[in-house]
């Protein structure tokens, strides 16, 4: 099964195409633009499946970014899986940011423990954290700040996110740090194929 991704939470409008049977990514389109997620998304869906050899027909399942993130460009990319799902008769599957990040920072960290952090703004941080089998054990949420580093001083988890640098900064102690943003992977939603968590 091909599966397509697509991330509008932040400033990427993004999209990949992932084949699940042999594991790994056929093509990517990332448009860096901050604003004007709804002028190309479509043509950057268009040019991750050309890139992946595939069409439309050949799409099982699309992975949607659920945020956090921006409430406009969220907004553009769940309506555009959702429409898209229901033409083509297909699931669509909404992974939150955190979520991405937590995986990638698991394929550069294997078996560690990820806190995945995102920079809300006004000294809030939004946070999840997962344990070294990637279950959830916290969040997501809003925490502050100081809450977000006493976790890391305690657990010593992989840092990922906008937020990561931060932490370790006020921990005042070195951490790993995995991705600073998310990318339009797919590879992580296959758990949450095969859990059914549709949008």
């Amino acid at each position: 099964m091909k599966l397509l991704a697509i991330d509008c939470a932040a400033n990427l409008c993004a999209a990949c195409v992932y084949d699940a049977a042999a594991g790994k990514e056929l093509g990517r389109s990332v448009f860096d633009l901050g604003k004007g997620h709804a002028e190309h998304l479509m043509a950057v869906i268009d040019e991750a499946l050309k890139t992946g050899g595939t069409d439309y027909a050949g799409v099982g399942a699309i992975a949607v970014s659920t945020g956090p993130g921006s409430f406009t460009g969220l907004r553009v990319g769940v309506s555009a899986a959702r429409g898209l799902a229901l033409a083509l008769n297909i699931r669509a599957i909404g992974v939150t940011t955190l979520e991405a990040l937590a995986a990638q920072a698991k394929e550069t960290f294997p078996g560690r423990a990820v806190l995945a952090a995102l920079d809300a703004g006004r000294d809030e941080i939004h946070a999840a954290l997962y344990d070294e089998e990637s279950v959830l054990r916290y969040g997501p949420a809003v925490t502050t700040l100081s809450q977000a580093v006493a976790m890391a001083v305690d657990l010593s988890p992989v840092l990922a996110g906008t937020a990561a640098t931060q932490i370790a900064a006020s921990a005042g102690r070195a951490f790993d740090i995995g991705p600073t943003s998310a990318k339009p992977q797919a590879g992580f939603i296959l758990s949450r194929k095969k859990a059914g968590k549709n949008t």
